[in-house]
């Protein structure tokens, strides 16, 4: 959903190499199971837009990139519907040291304001746990 810019918006900070590790874009359903790890029997069933992809993605992240915290991204930006899901819902995962949570949102706002403020929730939410 975000293409990517969770780290792009990241890396724009001067020595940002310092503690971004890296990151997935698996904008296909199949690469989010094959490259971040996500449960194929729960991608088959929930389609990529559910709260435990963006859980598991998360996971996926911080696991396969040896990082202390991952976040996971997962929704609909729009125009159009996914997988039974309307245009602003997104599930933001972020695991993490004995964390593992996941924020639902509904946004309201055209294509790209939605995946800005979806990056913008998912660094609250890290914000959160990092305090």
């Amino acid at each position: 959903m975000t293409a990517g810019l969770v780290c792009a918006t990241l890396a724009t900070v001067p020595g940002a190499s310092a503690v971004l590790r890296g990151g997935f874009v698996v904008y296909a359903t199949e690469l989010k199971h094959r490259l971040a790890g996500v449960d194929a029997a729960l991608l088959a069933e929930h389609g990529a837009v559910h709260a435990e992809v963006a859980a598991q993605l998360a996971e996926g992240a911080r696991d396969r990139c040896g990082a202390t915290w991952g976040l996971g991204l997962t929704g609909v930006a729009g125009p159009a519907a996914q997988d039974g899901a309307a245009p602003g819902t997104v599930h933001v995962g972020l695991a993490g040291p004995g964390t593992r949570t996941v924020r639902t949102l509904a946004l309201t706002g055209d294509r790209d304001l939605i995946r800005t403020r979806s990056v913008l929730a998912a660094f609250a939410l890290l914000g959160e746990h990092l305090a």
